[in-house]
């Protein structure tokens, strides 16, 4: 199950295309997703190349690079990225500019040091060791969303590029909200009411409203006591906050927009109990429907408090 969720939008027509380049293929051929996902797949690190991206096996029991369910389309962008710690590279080359400068009687200067930085991050690439890295995601087409598990804006970035040099084209951005989300999210601490079924869990982030403020980080406290009213009286504003939806899920939202924590309770995961567990197959693709319905439930009733901006194209 996913832990964080970074959203993004993309507009209908394009839903439309990945529909068809999801289904259509020739008779007993790959589809036009599978054959882009293809050329696109990962590749080993090379000797000399600090990290490698591209598609993997989106399910582990089988061999395809997508899996298709309902009006999703599951992906995992994966690599290997080089272990090279600065600590490693810097005293390799000091070693060098002591002997460059035994040898030539005074230090190397400014260019002379990159070029022999580089020289040493060359030699020891061939010797690094590999880190495996692996970032879900999927495609809610009905919705216009790309949903990827990861809180950095950067890996998730990452995950739509890779996606537009794979499509062609794929003109999605980061949610964007048309409400201020420190507002609304410091007026439910301060007891506006919330959307229907949505309750505020125990911790939430504080900060003062100038740029570089302090910072008050609460957990496992009643955020309608005194102590936190008193946080509000001085001008602090929430900028995440725990929150429930229902006997679903349990999640922190954030001024940037994304969700954090995410954890599926008992209302959701009892769900899950008809599910073939001797089938992996099946339970994998009983735990995608339960997590593209619930994220879905979560994102309308999100969006109809923030009314995030759509994508036109």
């Amino acid at each position: 199950m996913y832990r964080n969720l970074t959203i993004f939008r993309f507009p209908e027509p394009v839903a439309a295309s990945i529909r068809v380049a999801a289904l259509a293929s020739p008779p007993g051929g790959e589809t036009d997703l599978q054959r882009d996902l293809s050329t696109h797949a990962m590749k080993p690190v090379g000797p000399l190349e600090l990290s490698s991206r591209g598609w993997v096996m989106a399910w582990p029991s089988e061999n395809g690079l997508f899996r298709s369910i309902g009006d999703t389309v599951h992906l995992a962008l994966g690599g290997e990225d080089k272990l090279l710690p600065p600590a490693v590279v810097n005293r390799e080359l000091a070693k060098r500019l002591d002997e460059a400068e035994e040898r030539e009687g005074r230090r190397p200067g400014g260019r002379a040091r990159k070029r022999m930085k580089d020289e040493v991050v060359q030699d020891l690439l061939p010797r690094a060791l590999v880190k495996p890295y692996r970032l879900d995601g999927y495609l809610d087409l009905q919705r216009g969303l790309l949903v990827v598990d990861t809180a950095s804006r950067k890996a998730a970035e990452e995950f739509a590029s890779m996606l537009r040099l794979t499509l062609g084209s794929f003109p999605a951005l980061p949610l964007n909200a048309e409400r201020s989300p420190r507002t609304m999210l410091t007026g439910w601490v301060d007891g506006l009411p919330l959307p229907d079924g949505m309750s505020i869990a125990d911790e939430a982030r504080l900060q003062d409203g100038a740029d570089g403020g302090g910072v008050v980080t609460l957990k496992g406290i009643d955020l309608r006591s005194d102590e936190v009213a008193e946080h509000l009286d001085a001008g602090k504003q929430c900028t995440r906050l725990g929150l429930y939806l229902g006997d679903r899920l349990g999640f922190a939202f954030g001024e940037d927009l994304v969700v954090r924590k995410l954890r599926f309770l008992d209302g959701a995961m009892d769900q899950l109990e008809h599910a073939d567990s001797d089938d992996l197959q099946a339970e994998l693709d009983a735990r995608a429907t339960l997590l593209v319905g619930e994220v879905g439930t979560l994102f309308d009733v999100l969006e109809g408090e923030f009314r995030f901006s759509k994508v036109e194209g």
